[in-house]
């Protein structure tokens, strides 16, 4: 509080001289300092730490972050037009090719939640009066049919019950009816708990000559998607679900379809900041030497995001029928299998080959593939963990 007086009355002190030299009388210095004096107070709760409770997040999102992503986070803030940002920005445009399953180059994240993606879809793929096709089986569905009509589309709705899904044949005789130039669908549809299959609707699309669009906010990561394969021309996502990363970037890709109708547009799209003819070449994706500013990303945002896209890879790589278990330090590997053998009647196997010595291996195949047997593996081994002597220092 001291030093805050002290800083109030320099501040003052200089004010009077300023004024002195520039404008004489006293009256004029008074009413300058008074102009420029503090009246609103500093908010006590400003004055207080930040305080964030520790809450286990297991409603639809967001997720807790693994510490792993909260660190890259942290990491000391660069330029978002330094190179070493725009190799930062690469990586993550890899990344999301991964994670999407496609080889699409306009391939780039939002700086904004999931909405960011929904809407920059519908601006730059639409204009004011085409028809589109919006399913709707939840929220998001709703979601998307309104920012359409907000941007002037002919929004044509094909609706269930939430939790309900629509058949290949059900939409083909929507899309013949409404001839429309997207088609949206919600994969993980988080309203109601429905993952919508996705199989053959691409092809339906490309038959009629319509865009396919697809949600995957809450499920990518989480359940099968692949973009190429299953012919979808938009694909996007958010970074607070099962990606595992704070909410506030968005991954986004659009394939030479969808590149072609956004590109040769008669009208602009309806926002600067979702045009896609800028984040193009913000994100390298335009073929043009030099990427010129558009927006401040979010620096750390674009960090966490990295990595947490690193994480799916990593994870991603692992076999899921066979689980490799590092030999636990200080322990022979071998008195542990033969003793959950003798005592829990299990068999488990160690490395082989080059891993021979490196790792125990667990197989869950089949019949064997259940929770209950996999709680039942863990607990002979913790069991095993518990009783054998350490061998080794």
């Amino acid at each position: 509080m001291m030093q805050r007086t002290l800083f109030s009355r320099r501040s003052g002190l200089l004010a009077q001289q300023a004024a002195a030299a520039l404008d004489g009388p006293l009256t004029q210095r008074m009413d300058h300092r008074s102009m420029s004096s503090v009246t609103i107070p500093p908010p006590a709760c400003m004055l207080r730490p930040l305080e964030a409770p520790l809450r286990y997040l297991f409603g639809p999102g967001p997720s807790n972050v693994p510490p792993r992503v909260l660190a890259a986070g942290a990491k000391p803030i660069i330029g978002h037009l330094h190179p070493e940002m725009y190799e930062i920005m690469n990586d993550i445009k890899k990344g999301i090719q991964y994670a999407f399953q496609t080889e699409n180059n306009m391939t780039i994240s939002m700086s904004g939640s999931g909405h960011a993606a929904m809407e920059c879809a519908v601006f730059n793929t639409v204009e004011p009066g085409e028809s589109v096709l919006i399913a709707i089986n939840g929220i998001w569905g709703e979601r998307v049919a309104e920012i359409a009509e907000r941007m002037g589309a002919n929004v044509h709705r094909l609706e269930k019950t939430p939790g309900n899904y629509f058949s290949n044949k059900e939409i083909e005789q929507a899309i013949e009816k409404h001839k429309p130039v997207l088609f949206f669908l919600t994969h993980g549809e988080s309203s109601a708990g429905l993952c919508h299959p996705i199989d053959g609707i691409g092809d339906i699309c490309r038959k009629h000559g319509c865009l396919f669009l697809v949600d995957t906010v809450a499920s990518l990561g989480a359940a099968p998607i692949f973009m190429d394969q299953q012919n979808i021309d938009i694909l996007y996502t958010g970074s607070q679900k099962a990606l595992n990363a704070p909410p506030g970037t968005a991954p986004i890709s659009f394939n030479d379809r969808a590149c072609h109708k956004m590109f040769n547009r008669k009208t602009k799209p309806v926002s600067y900041l979702f045009d896609m003819t800028h984040l193009s070449n913000y994100w390298g994706c335009d073929g043009k030497p030099a990427r010129m500013y558009h927006h401040t990303g979010p620096v750390s945002g674009f960090f966490a995001l990295r990595e947490s896209l690193a994480i799916l890879a990593e994870r991603d790589l692992r076999l899921p029928s066979v689980t490799t278990i590092a030999i636990p330090e200080g322990y022979d590997w071998k008195e542990l299998l033969v003793y959950i053998m003798k005592n829990h009647q299990m068999e488990m196997t160690g490395g082989l080959g080059p891993s021979i010595g490196m790792v125990m291996r667990i197989g869950l195949m089949g019949y064997n593939c259940e929770k209950s047997n996999a709680d039942m593996a863990l607990h002979g081994l913790a069991d095993a963990l518990k009783k054998c002597k350490k061998s080794k220092a």
